[in-house]
C-alpha cells in the first residue's frame, strides 16, 4: 500500500505475471480515459489537485462554503450557545419520504406507473448515523430502478475510503439497477470503487432503459457546479432527438442547456434546498448559479421538467433546520386519454 501525491487515499500495487509492479490506480485511470476521453480525465485531476480545500475561485459560483473549515466550528459553538445544537443533529437524520409525480407526453405506455428512486447528496462519511438513516428509509420503499446525483464524500478532498465504507452498508439494501453522477464533493479516482459496489456511473454518458419492448434513455453529466466538465454533446450523442430523455445533473445550474438539448425531465440535488432555512423553508444561500425556483423540489422550464432534490445528507455542518432530508420516489405517468378528462 502507499499513498498518492495529495494523501487523498491509499490505493494497492500488484506484480504482473512478467514481476513489473502495477499500479491499480493508474490501470483503472487509463481504463478511465478509454471510456471518457484523456483530457476530460485530466482535467478532473488537475482541477481536483488545484484546488483542494480552495473556498473562493473557479467554478459557477465565486465562493464554496463547503471548503470555508473555519466556519463550522463558528456555526456549531452559535447553535450551542441558542440550544439549537442537538435538535439540528436530530432533524438532519430524520430523512423524509417525498412523492412526485411526473406527467412525461413522450413516455412510452410501458413506462406508464415506472418508479425512480432518487437520492442526492448522501454525504455518507460525516457522520455515522447518517447510513443507518438512510437505510431504514429504504427498506420502507418500492422502485423500479435507483439514481444518485452525486456527492457521496462529505468533504471536496482527502481520503474518501470512509465515503466507499458506507456506500457499500447502503448498497446492500438497494434494488438494481443503480445509475449515479458524480458530485462537486467527489474525486474522479473514486470511480472504481464505487462501479465495484454495482453502481454504473454515468461520466458524461448514457444508459438505455428497457421495459417490454419500450425504451427510456437515461443521461448523465459530469459535475457542472464547481469542476464544470459537464459535456451534453457526449451524453446525447446516442440518444435519438424524438426519444424520451432523463438528464441526471448534480446541480441544476444548466437547466437551460438541458431543456433545449430535448431533455424531458432532468433531475439534480447539490443545493441541500439551504439545510439551514429560516421558517417556510426560505434558504439562506443555495450555493447555485441559477434562480431559487430551481434549487428545491419540482420546477419546469419550458417543456422540461426537473426535481432538485435536498439531499439527504448534509455539509459543512451536520445540522438542517426547516428543511428535512429526504429521499425521493418520482413517479412517472404517461398524459391521460381524451376519454379521462
Amino acid at each position: 500500500m502507499k499513498n498518492d501525491h495529495d494523501g487523498s487515499h491509499s490505493h494497492q500495487s500488484m506484480k504482473s505475471s512478467s514481476g513489473v509492479v502495477v499500479d491499480l490506480e493508474t490501470v483503472e485511470l487509463k481504463r478511465l480515459e478509454k471510456r471518457v476521453g484523456r483530457v476530460h480525465v485530466q482535467q478532473r485531476l488537475g482541477i481536483e489537485s488545484d484546488h483542494v480545500a480552495q473556498v473562493f475561485g473557479p467554478g459557477r459560483t465565486f465562493f464554496h462554503i463547503e471548503n470555508w473549515s473555519s466556519l463550522r466550528p463558528l456555526i456549531r459553538l452559535g447553535l450551542r450557545c441558542t440550544g439549537l445544537y442537538g435538535r439540528g443533529l436530530r432533524n438532519a437524520t430524520d430523512i423524509k419520504i417525498r412523492h412526485n409525480e411526473i406527467i412525461m407526453p413522450r413516455l412510452p405506455m410501458a413506462f406508464d406507473g415506472f418508479t425512480l428512486l432518487h437520492l442526492s447528496d448522501l454525504h455518507l462519511d460525516r457522520d455515522s448515523a447518517y447510513p443507518a438513516a438512510l437505510i431504514t428509509r429504504l427498506e420502507q420503499v418500492e422502485y423500479d430502478l435507483c439514481v444518485i446525483t452525486g456527492d457521496f464524500r462529505a468533504k471536496t478532498h482527502g481520503p474518501y475510503d470512509a465515503a466507499l465504507a458506507a456506500l457499500a452498508q447502503v448498497r446492500r439494501h438497494l434494488h438494481r439497477p443503480i445509475y449515479a453522477i458524480l458530485g462537486n464533493h467527489d474525486s474522479i479516482r473514486m470511480v472504481s470503487g464505487i462501479e465495484a459496489l454495482g453502481v454504473r456511473l454515468l461520466i458524461n454518458e448514457s444508459a438505455i432503459l428497457e421495459r417490454n419492448g419500450a425504451f427510456v434513455h437515461l443521461a448523465g453529466i459530469d459535475d457542472p457546479h464547481y469542476f464544470q466538465v459537464d459535456n451534453f454533446d457526449r451524453a446525447t450523442q446516442h440518444i435519438p432527438p424524438d426519444a424520451a430523455a432523463i438528464l441526471l445533473a448534480h446541480s441544476p445550474e444548466p437547466y437551460q442547456r438541458a431543456a433545449h438539448a430535448g431533455f424531458d425531465l432532468m433531475l439534480s440535488g447539490h443545493t441541500h434546498g439551504g439545510q439551514i432555512c429560516l421558517p417556510g423553508g426560505i434558504a439562506l444561500m443555495t450555493n447555485a448559479d441559477c434562480p431559487r425556483q430551481f434549487c428545491k423540489g419540482a420546477w419546469r422550464y419550458h417543456t422540461m421538467q426537473g426535481y432538485t432534490s435536498v439531499g439527504s445528507g448534509a455539509s459543512v455542518i451536520g445540522v438542517r433546520f426547516n428543511c428535512p432530508p429526504e429521499i425521493t420516489l418520482h413517479h412517472l405517468r404517461t398524459p391521460p386519454s381524451p376519454q379521462e378528462h
